[in-house]
């Protein structure tokens, strides 16, 4: 079967590594960064709620969640979701991931076009994520035998570039929410310069989550580019 060639399995298996690599790396660094402890006391509950209303925002709530590292922002209900140890802890790590997440929410209150463009692509995302890889290994399997093969794979290649379009226009929603979170810890003292070198180490492991599965998505993208397109020229 052509998607279980041996390219197939070697780029899966880079990316799961360095996936994997960069994931261990970002918990070691909130571990190591919980343990700096913020001068002024303040809790990541407290420091969103504070950002919030620097900025003027007023119909966001912030929350807490279950989990580690399940922090997020909600735009369908303007909900700040913070994990319990971001949430109530008063450490660098908190003071980033809670600015971080308010970053998105100021984003939503400003129609930031990167995240404008992100939500837009949502509803097919989910449609991609189910079905595009399905629908991809159909059509090559297809191909084989019949000619409308090759239509159903372009269309699972198609499906599966929505997924990676998502991946890479996530980047610059993530990368803007750190550096507006950072600007606004420093700009307000909220941190000592200490504690914000440590936000910004945490901010940038979290980002390169992102950026790793954007590449990864890319890589397979084009693997499979190569093999949809080149079986159709023969």
């Amino acid at each position: 079967m052509l998607g279980g060639s041996i390219g197939y399995y070697i780029i899966g298996g880079i990316i799961a590594l360095i996936s994997s690599y960069v994931s261990s790396k970002l918990k070691k660094k909130f571990a190591h960064y919980s343990q700096v402890h913020l001068r002024n006391g303040m809790s990541g509950e407290e420091i969103a709620k504070k950002m919030l209303a620097d900025h003027g925002i007023t119909d966001v709530e912030v929350i807490s969640v279950a989990g580690q590292l399940t922090d997020h922002y909600n735009p369908r209900n303007k909900t700040v979701n913070l994990s319990e140890v971001v949430f109530h802890e008063r450490n660098a790590a908190a003071a980033a991931v809670s600015a971080h997440e308010v970053g998105h929410a100021i984003q939503h209150a400003t129609a930031y076009s990167w995240l404008t463009m992100r939500s837009k692509l949502v509803p097919l995302v989910g449609i991609s994520s189910k079905f595009g890889m399905m629908v991809l290994m159909g059509g090559l399997m297809l191909m084989a035998t019949t000619a409308i093969g090759g239509t159903v794979a372009l269309v699972g290649l198609g499906l599966f570039a929505v997924g990676t379009l998502f991946s890479f226009i996530t980047l610059p929603v993530e990368y803007d929410a750190s550096n507006r979170a950072l600007a606004w810890l420093k700009s307000e003292n909220i941190v000592t310069q200490e504690e914000y070198a440590g936000s910004k180490d945490a901010l940038k492991w979290a980002a390169r989550t992102y950026l790793v599965a954007a590449l990864g998505s890319l890589a397979t993208l084009l693997y499979f580019a190569v093999k949809v397109l080149g079986s159709r020229r023969r």
